[in-house]
């Protein structure tokens, strides 16, 4: 048999990264997490200033953060370190709208009604029961760059920890409420939140897993200049 090559390795592993948002609840070894995290680390960065720094919840640091970010939630905190988008137009409101209805639609979530639609979206804020969960911030003197540079982290967190079975989920809207996260995670006003990433093994039988999203074409994001 023809050992596949390191870019058909590559693609298997881009191609099998989806956002779970259902876990189970058994914990992921902490050797494991030490790996993911080393394998992260080795993404290239502006300068190689590395300006990640990881803060990560497991076990009861996990159940009282998705107390306290319900009860942010509940006294409308929202405060994002980060400006959030303007808007979303042209494709990209189609394709944020065809992720939210395929999701809706997996979880049995019918157009208009308000209530489950709410409940789901409060789901971000459960870490949809995720085990683990990763603050990721940077420095703000760094700026958009240092922001930029996360982002290479990110990517490479959810495709060590594929590569090591475990699911993941960047989630921005955990940052939406960045006070909280400052307070509870002890993590100094002068680096900006960017995200979250929970993690942790997937519940495959659970709906809200049983749906993709898709990719556009390559001349769709794809400009040759020759």
């Amino acid at each position: 048999m023809t050992e596949p090559t390191d870019a058909a390795r590559l693609d298997a592993l881009l191609t099998a990264r989806h956002s779970c948002r259902a876990f189970r609840p058994d914990p992921v070894p902490q050797e494991v997490i030490a790996d993911i995290l080393q394998s992260a680390q080795k993404v290239p960065s502006w300068c190689n200033a590395q300006p990640w720094k990881v803060t990560l919840c497991s076990g009861a640091a996990t159940a009282a953060l998705r107390a306290e970010l319900h009860s942010a939630v509940a006294k409308d905190g929202a405060a994002p370190d980060l400006p959030f988008p303007e808007r979303y137009s042209n494709e990209y409101k189609t394709r944020r709208q065809a992720c939210g209805w395929a999701l809706y639609e997996a979880v049995g979530v019918t157009k208009g009604d308000r209530a489950a639609s709410h409940a789901q979206m409060l789901r971000n804020f459960d870490l949809f029961d995720a085990p683990h969960c990763a603050i990721i911030s940077s420095p703000k003197e760094l700026g958009a760059y240092a922001a930029l540079d996360c982002g290479g982290f990110i990517t490479a967190f959810t495709l060590a920890a594929q590569a090591r079975g475990i699911a993941t989920i960047a989630q921005a809207a955990v940052a939406t409420y960045a006070p909280t996260l400052h307070r509870f995670c002890d993590i100094p006003e002068d680096r900006n939140i960017l995200c979250a990433i929970s993690f942790g093994y997937s519940d495959t039988t659970h709906p809200a897993n049983q749906f993709r999203t898709t990719r556009a074409a390559l001349a769709d994001f794809t400009d040759w200049l020759e």
